[in-house]
Order: structure tokens, then sequence, then C-alpha cells
């Protein structure tokens, strides 16, 4: 049993290394690239604002730096609906489309190629003109859709994320699940790697833009796989490699506690 996880240590730190940069990836092979964002699955869709000016309450870098660290208490106020807004535009928000045959999108983070394979999600319980629930967002056109309400999401997530109670009762959870062959369309072997370091930087600019209106973020990466997935509507059973989506990475989000 020892060598077994020995052996899983190996492996894992292979991903971590440089890899053999002469395969061949499908798009020099000329398959078409897959998509830039999953598309909308509901009509239940809410726009989402970019006037973003109001909802700041601190605009010193230095001090949202010094300020960064993990919160996992949080205030019972609710987030306004341009604060969540916020957070979601300064972790994956599309300034532009570029490219003609093959597209691409500019964001609000960096990207191995521009190729950024992520998808959110986002469990809902205290935003203000939100009802309790799962939803996704759209980032192509910054707007939201509403997958599920949810009475009891609280213990579910809880559940979901080993126990964790401050994320299932959190204002709001993300939950950001990689599509890894939006990668492996362009970096093949490679793209394993460079999609996690991607996933950093997404939640490194929750924490900047979470300090910047007040609000405290716990990164989380321990879940239970099968239930989170099975939670935000994706299937455990490995259908292609074109369609395969799961869940990579996750934070909790909240107004800070006012401290006496």
């Amino acid at each position: 049993m020892e060598d077994n996880y020995k052996q899983k240590i190996i492996q894992g730190r292979e991903i971590m290394k440089a890899s053999d940069f002469d395969v061949e990836s499908d798009e020099a092979k000329g398959v078409p690239q897959p998509s830039l964002s999953n598309e909308k699955s509901t009509d239940n869709i809410i726009k989402l604002s970019k006037e973003f000016e109001d909802v700041l309450t601190d605009n010193n870098f230095l001090t949202i730096l010094n300020n960064r660290n993990s919160k996992r208490k949080y205030a019972e106020d609710a987030l306004t609906l341009t604060e969540l807004s916020f957070l979601l535009w300064a972790t994956q928000g599309v300034k532009r489309v570029i490219g003609n045959n093959r597209k691409a999108t500019l964001r609000t983070v960096p990207s191995a190629g521009a190729r950024h394979p992520f998808e959110t999600y986002l469990f809902v319980n205290n935003v203000e003109g939100l009802k309790q629930g799962m939803y996704h967002y759209l980032a192509l056109t910054h707007e939201l859709e509403l997958i599920r309400e949810d009475a009891d999401q609280e213990n579910k997530v809880t559940k979901a994320f080993l126990g964790q109670s401050f994320a299932g009762g959190a204002p709001v959870s993300f939950v950001w699940s990689v599509v890894p062959y939006r990668s492996e369309w362009r970096y093949s072997v490679d793209a394993q790697k460079y999609a996690l370091l991607d996933a950093g930087h997404i939640c490194q600019n929750l924490y900047l833009a979470g300090e910047a209106i007040g609000c405290g973020v716990c990164a989380i990466g321990a879940y239970d796989q099968q239930l989170t997935d099975s939670l935000i509507g994706l299937s455990n059973a490995y259908s292609s490699e074109e369609d395969s989506e799961f869940t990579v990475y996750a934070a909790a989000v909240g107004k800070k506690v006012t401290e006496n």
C-alpha cells in the first residue's frame, strides 16, 4: 500500500515538470478547435452590470495585497448583485474575442495560449436579487443562468466539501470546473500542468477582488469529487476526450466580519 502511494506521488510530480514539446497537438493536426465557453442550458438569465466604481471600498493595491488572507467567517450581510458581478468579471471576465479561424478570449486573468479551460458555477445563499440555488456564469455575455433552486443547498454543499460548513453556508461559493480539451487541443500532454497553473491565477484574482469590495475569501481544494461534480450537474462517467468536464477548485466568499 505504501509503495502504491509513493508511486502516485511520483506520477503527480511528473505533471509538474516540463514535458514533451515534440508531441503533435490536435491543433497542429488541423482538428477544429473546441468552443470558447459552455453555452447556456436554461432561459433563466440574469444580466450583470459592469459599472463597478460604486462597489469598490479600497483601490489601494498595496493595502489589498497586505490584507489578503483566507477568511472562513462571514458577516450576515448579503452581497449585492453588482458586487457578485465584479467578482465574476475579475476572475473570468471576457474583455474581447480575437481571431478568425482560430478564436480566443482575452480575459481579466492569464491563461496558457488564451485557452481558458474553466467554467464558473455558483452556490448562492445570500446575494441580493438572487434566489438560493446553483448558477452558471456565462462569461462571453457576462450573464448568470439559474440552473436550479435548492432550499437544502447548504447541507449538500457542506457534505460535498467534506464537512466544511463555512463553504456550505457562505453567501456564495464559487466552483470552477475544467474542460481539459480546450487546453489539450493546443498543448496535448502539457495541458494538465498549464490548466492547474491557470486555476491559481483565477483564485488569486478572486482574493484580490474580494479585498477591494470588503469581502473575505477562502480557497478550497478539499472536496468529494463525485458529490461536487454531481451537484453542478457533471457526469462522473468518462464520455469522450472532448466532452470531459469536472470540478478542480472552489472558494467561499462573504462580507468580512466587522472587527471591534
